[in-house]
This record gives C-alpha cells, structure tokens and sequence, in this order.
C-alpha cells in the first residue's frame, strides 16, 4: 500500500491566501475597539499591532472627514466624532422640571446614562398594601459643578498590560518573517503595524469634554425635576446648570484638523491602501510568512475582541460621575408597589421643605403627568394628594375615605377612590419613614 500524502505539505504552491479575509475579518471588533480609545488614558499609544479589518475601519471613520476628495472616497452621511465613536447616541426620557416649567419630551446622552444608573440601585421597598406594577423610584442630588475647571476624568492606564499582547505577537511574527527572508509578509505586517499605530494616535488624540448649557439665565430657579423612565421615575435635586449637565449634555469630542477632520481621512485612506497591498502580496509569501502574518491578525482580533466585550456604557457612566462628582452616595432607590404609589410619593419628594403654602410649584401638574386620566375618581383622587402636599409636613394624613367628598361617585367608583387613597396613604407612609434617608443625602450634596 503506497504511503499517503498531503497535498498542502508537500506542494510548495500552497497559499494561506489570508489576505482578503484580513481586511474584512474582524472588522466590527475593531470599529467597537477603536471606539474605546477616548475612554482610557494612554490608550491613543497602544495601537501598534496588525490590527484586521482595515477596510471596514477605514469605511467607518472615514465619513468623518468632510470635504469633495473624503466624501468620494468614503461616501455617505458625515457623522460628527462624537457620534461616529458612539460618545452621544442615545436619547433620555422625558423630563419636567418642578420649578421653571421647562418640558423636554426628550433628553441627551447622558440622562440616558443615569437611567441606566438608577436601574442598578438597590432599592428600599416602599409600605404596601397591594402590588400590582412595581415602580422605581431613583432621587438624584446633582453636585455643584465647577465648569470651569471641569476635565473629563479618563480610565487609568492599567489596560496596557493586556495591549502588550498584540503589540508583541505582531512584532515578532514580523521579526520571524524577516529571519525567514519572506519580505513580502515581513512588509505587510509592518504595514499593518504602522497604520494601525498612527490612526490609533491620531484618533486618540482628540480631546473630550463635556458640552451644556453652562450659564442659565440670571435669577433660574432650581433645576429640581423628574425624568419619567418606562418603569418609574427619577427625581433630580441640585442647581439650573448643574442639572442642564444631565439634562442637556453630552460628551463632545474635539478631533484635530476641524471641520474637515484632514488627518482621520489620510488615516482612513492609508488603511484602505494597507488592505489593497496585503490582498496582492501576502499570496507571494511563503508559507511560514503567511503563517506568521495569520498569526498576528489572530492576536490582534482577541485584543479588539475583549476591547469589544467592555460594557462602553458602564464605561461611559463612570467617566461622566467622576467627573462632575456624582457619587453612589448621592443616589437613593426605592420601589413602589403601585403606580398611583410612586407619583404621590414623587410629589411630596419634590415639595419637600420648601415653605407651605406653596409658591412657584404645581404638585397637581406633576400628578397629570404620572396619572392624566379624567374620570371623577382620579380628579377626586388627585386633589386629595395635593390638599396632603399643600399641608405642613408631619400632619396628619387625610388620605381617610371619610375626609373625601364622594358625592356623585356609585358604590364601585368610591371602592376604587378607596383603594387608590390607600396607595396615597402608603406613600406618605414611606415618606416620612425614608426622611433619614433623604437627610443623608442633602448632607452628601453639600460636601
């Protein structure tokens, strides 16, 4: 029996061909990678590997450029940086502030992030007599923001430890390629090194920030208000500016060369030459070149992988808190069991030490927000909990049937009014019971 041979060893003709898979493979890890180098300090230094994807890297951020050259060779709509690195792509819910009247059906980048951080509350659940839709409810006191001074604090360094793995693969499967005398794929991995190095720096040297609405208006009440969230509500507590920060802000990013962003498209251009001479010369490799060049793009997409996996959100909500000095300590969670529960306990929040009677707050708008329905009950409902606002705090509650009107209501209506003004009534329960709490949290605003 003649022995048996292997084609792929023996013929001196075989090709990897890795090249037209290098400049495709891996590409969504890479944009997602190349994403996060603003978000930690120093990581503008660490793109020295043979990066894949360079053709889907270069399509991407090369739309950022804008002029007649950038704009034929990368079609499409241009993103602002902050967008196309995904720094200001969400939209928050709905706010009402409790003071000046502002209404925003929609809000920024960065209420966005809060809500997600008020999701991740412990909350202390609220007296209950009945449950049907657990409600969260998320008090916020904002701090005192010196905008002036305000540097978006970055991730530390300690990430570099892992991109040294890249960096080394590629470099010494570029070192063996050269001692193998492949100057093909010892040429393509150099490429590939350097493209990716200079786009990383020059990408990473943009500078972030945060932009708002600094200076309100001379004499702006407080910027105390709500965010009404799918799942419940979350009051906020602190100056106009210092509240515009979440309310209006984002992140800015700051490239140079604006407005058309010159060096990101003569980034973007290089990658795509990177991927059009790696598709003609890595097949002229020998085998042990090719090898060699797989094997750093291999390396290179584990990297831009477990940058990948990253939450970018949580990443994101870190750098804004520790910037503006928004701490855990500063963050309440409680949960309602009810709907009607949640807006009355939200509205004796809001009203909270402020002098009776009440001057320049309405708790009745704040209500038909939560519950809008018309019907007599919730009328009738509604302006009970205001009678209960509108009262000095520590009185008694009145949330009793019988300090109702139920005239005109049939016998089901006035066991509905009943039911709901014991929702009203556990509220204030977990209102007066949760005082300590919130007294904490004044505290923790002013230091």
């Amino acid at each position: 029996m003649p022995p048996l041979s292997w084609p792929t060893t023996d013929s001196k003709n075989f090709s990897l061909d890795a090249s037209g898979v290098a400049g495709f493979f891996g590409g969504d890890e890479a944009i997602t990678a190349m994403a996060t180098v603003h978000l930690y300090r120093g990581r503008r230094w660490l793109g020295w590997y043979n990066s894949p994807g360079s053709y889907t890297i270069a399509k991407e951020f090369g739309k950022i450029s804008k002029s007649r050259l950038w704009e034929g060779l990368f079609p499409g709509s241009n993103h602002d940086p902050a967008v196309a690195f995904k720094l200001d792509v969400m939209t928050g819910p709905k706010y009402v502030a409790s003071r000046s009247g502002t209404v925003m059906q929609q809000t920024g980048h960065f209420a966005h992030l809060l809500t997600q951080e008020a999701d991740d509350l412990t909350p202390v659940s609220l007296p209950a007599t009945r449950t049907t839709a657990n409600s969260r409810i998320s008090i916020i006191s904002v701090p005192e923001i010196a905008y002036e001074n305000l540097l978006v604090q970055t991730m530390s360094i300690h990430h570099a430890i892992f991109a040294s793995f890249p960096i080394l693969v590629s470099i010494s499967a570029c070192i063996f390629s050269a001692f193998s005398a492949d100057w093909y794929c010892f040429a393509m991995i150099l490429l590939g090194i350097i493209s990716s190095g200079i786009t990383c720096f020059v990408i990473g040297s943009g500078a972030l920030g945060i932009e708002t609405v600094k200076n309100p208006a001379e004499g702006s009440p407080p910027g105390d208000g709500i965010l009404l969230t799918q799942n419940g509500v979350i009051i906020l507590k602190g100056k106009e500016k210092d509240v515009n920060a979440i309310t209006k802000g984002k992140f800015s990013l700051q490239l140079k060369g604006a407005p058309e962003y010159t060096a990101v498209g003569l980034c973007s251009l290089l990658l795509e030459v990177q991927f059009l001479l790696q598709l003609l010369l890595i097949p002229q490799g020998s085998l042990f070149g090719q090898i060699m060049f797989l094997i750093s793009v291999v390396a290179s997409w584990a990297y831009n992988s477990f940058l990948a996996s990253l939450d970018k959100g949580k990443l994101q909500r870190k750098l804004f808190f520790d910037t503006i000095g928004l701490h855990q300590k500063a963050m309440l969670g409680f949960e309602a069991s009810t709907r009607t529960s949640m807006a009355a306990f939200a509205c004796f929040v809001l009203c909270e030490d402020l002098p009776r009677p009440l001057k320049g707050i309405e708790p009745m708008k704040f209500l038909l927000e939560f519950l809008p329905n018309e019907t007599p009950v919730w009328q009738k409902w509604r302006a009970q909990v205001v009678a209960q606002v509108e009262k000095e705090e520590n009185e008694k509650s009145i949330f009793q049937p019988g300090n109702v009107d139920m005239s005109g209501l049939n016998s089901s209506e006035q066991a509905l009014l009943a039911t709901l003004l014991q929702d009203a009534n556990d509220a204030y329960k977990g209102y007066l019971k949760t005082r300590d709490c919130r007294q904490l949290l004044k505290i923790a605003e002013k230091s």
